[in-house]
């Protein structure tokens, strides 16, 4: 942290998180001990937080949860990792390397694919772990600051058409992720038996501090007219800005951020504020500044309010702004014009500008597994063993088999449909529905969210076609609690779980991404949401002007009302 004492830092006692980084030796803590205790499957006291520094979440599984206790057996601790991939790219090789550590070393066999544009492995037991990490460090991919109070797995728009353009964008989506990684070497002295360097001097985190940051920090490289990665979400997000079809320079926008908490309106949802343009030589060293005035002026007493956005809404854009200029040594520019049209995957067969072909296939729920009749998690390791190009995870937990040659289409086509990862039959609203993970692993989840979508997809289904709407879609969006990993606060309809069965029904935001839609009912049952959908989709159906959005329809006719300025008018 520096020196300078500033105004706008947070004056009280501490949260205990800042105590627990301040005390682990660089993200070390006593990890190295907690694995060797084959006592318990689960880590203790600090680690089980630390461990999210290395991309790990402790879970257990909650559906056996009261049967283990009646058995007086602990839970079933085990562990989900995230991994690190900026831009969501991964080799053939790569793939079938996890796709074999799921099949043979985790409780649930499958590969997730995530909102933050990478893959998870679910249900790793302890012995595992180490296992786990070193598979991955032999294909080049880690988990470093995937979790925890640091700049997290970079996300860049899924472009492959535009290849020159993705490419540029991507290469920086890499540096940016390099650029703010944690310099601690924990990660390898504990996973990869690393060798201990001993030093008279105290580690120094140049970019993170030694506390590191006050909470989680979501950086993205978007290319417009697509907003894929949800700009909106995060809290650092560098627009592309491309003349001629290359990349000149970025639009800056800061403090983006889904996460609430129920019951408690000194949080929200907040879209970012945009700062201006840069030229790309500034790229690094706004990010690093952006970071740095987080690090130095984000609140550390309230964790809840501890997320760039509320430091924004408390010190003011234009401080934070001038704050972020004299760090970088950099003035903004006035914001060079772009546009959001859509954000949804290009499903299908798209071509490049390269002459390569690119198949996006949808994955429900980002779970790749094998199901009857639908071997999705066999077939993409049948392609993966001839695909010569590579794959993209998408931000919408979808998989683009990118790069195909014209002469290996027919049989990565061929391949595709048998394993089910190819099916006409799907609906667009299907394609444009998302949820987070929730029950049973995660602890925070109060109410289903990929356990239900489906089903919650197939009577919505029913419900615009009743309506004559079967070809129409509205963005729609599960979340198992508030805090917001299913983005359902950017979405048309969003559902936020409060209780097993119950939903706060949010509407109002819009297709492109760029309003935050309003709660319209509290605590809802499934049957009672599916009721106001009937009664809100028949009322669009009958009312709307031409391909009107059901966003933009419930806006203009006073359903709900906008959200403007959501730390003023979110709760109203």
């Amino acid at each position: 942290m520096s020196n300078e004492k500033s105004p706008f830092i947070v004056e009280g006692k501490l949260a205990d998180n800042e105590r627990l980084k301040r005390e682990s030796n660089n993200l070390r803590g006593t990890i190295e001990a907690d694995l060797k205790d084959d006592l318990t499957g689960g880590f203790t006291a600090d680690n089980f937080q630390l461990i999210r520094f290395h991309g790990m979440y402790q879970q257990d599984d909650r559906d056996i949860r009261a049967e283990r206790s009646k058995q007086k057996l602990e839970p079933l601790h085990n562990v989900m990792l995230r991994a690190r991939l900026p831009g969501g790219i991964i080799l053939p090789e790569q793939w079938l390397a996890i796709d074999k550590f799921a099949e043979e070393q985790t409780i649930y066999g499958s590969i997730r694919l995530t909102t933050r544009q990478t893959f998870q492995f679910h249900g790793v037991l302890k012995p595992k772990i180490k296992l786990m990490h070193q598979t991955l460090n032999k294909v080049g991919i880690d988990s470093i600051a995937t979790a925890g109070d640091v700049n997290r797995n970079v996300l860049c728009t899924s472009n492959p058409v535009e290849s020159e353009l993705h490419v540029e964008a991507y290469e920086w989506a890499k540096k940016i992720s390099e650029h703010l990684l944690p310099k601690t070497r924990a990660y390898a002295e504990i996973w990869l038996d690393g060798e201990k360097v001993e030093t008279t001097e105290k580690p120094v985190e140049p970019i993170l501090g030694d506390n590191y940051l006050p909470r989680k920090f979501k950086t993205t490289v978007v290319i417009p007219p697509q907003n894929d990665v949800d700009v909106h979400a995060n809290d650092l997000n560098f627009v592309a800005i491309a003349e001629a079809g290359k990349l000149i320079g970025f639009n800056v926008l800061v403090g983006g951020g889904l996460a609430m908490t129920h019951g408690d309106q000194s949080t929200f949802p907040r879209k970012a504020s945009d700062f201006g343009f840069i030229s790309l030589k500034d790229t690094l060293a706004v990010a690093e500044a952006v970071v740095t005035t987080q690090r130095d002026w984000g609140n550390r007493v309230n964790r809840k309010n501890a997320k760039t956005k509320y430091t924004l809404e408390r010190v003011g854009v234009d401080n934070f702004k001038a704050e972020v200029e004299k760090r970088a040594g950099v003035t903004f520019a006035e914001s060079r014009p772009y546009e959001f049209t859509e954000r949804g995957d290009r499903f299908g067969w798209v071509e490049g500008i390269d002459g390569k072909f690119h198949l996006t296939v949808f994955i429900e729920n980002g779970r790749i597994l094998d199901y009857p009749g639908k071997t999705l998690k066999t077939g993409c390791a049948e392609i993966a063993k001839i695909h010569k190009g590579d794959f993209r995870l998408t931000a919408n937990q979808n998989l683009i088999i990118a790069g195909v040659a014209p002469e290996n289409k027919a049989q990565i086509e061929a391949l595709a449909k048998e394993h089910g990862l190819i099916a006409p039959e799907i609906s667009n609203q299907r394609l444009d529905s998302m949820a987070c993970v929730a029950l049973p692993t995660c602890p925070l989840a109060m109410a289903e969210a990929e356990r239900y979508l489906p089903d919650a997809v197939t009577e919505l289904e029913g419900i615009l076609n009743k309506h004559g709407l079967a070809q129409d879609s509205i963005i729609f969006r599960v979340t198992g609690c508030p805090n917001g990993c299913g983005r359902a606060m950017l979405a048309e309809v969003g559902l936020v779980g409060k209780g097993p069965g119950k939903y706060n029904f949010h509407i109002g935001g819009n297709r492109e991404g760029t309003r935050i839609p309003k709660m319209y009912r509290e605590n809802i049952s499934e049957q009672e949401i599916m009721n106001e959908l009937d009664s809100l989709i028949g009322q669009w159906a009958k009312e709307r002007n031409e391909n009107e959005a059901f966003g933009d329809f419930v806006i203009r006719k006073d359903i709900i009302a906008p959200v403007v300025d959501s730390a003023r008018d979110f709760y109203d």
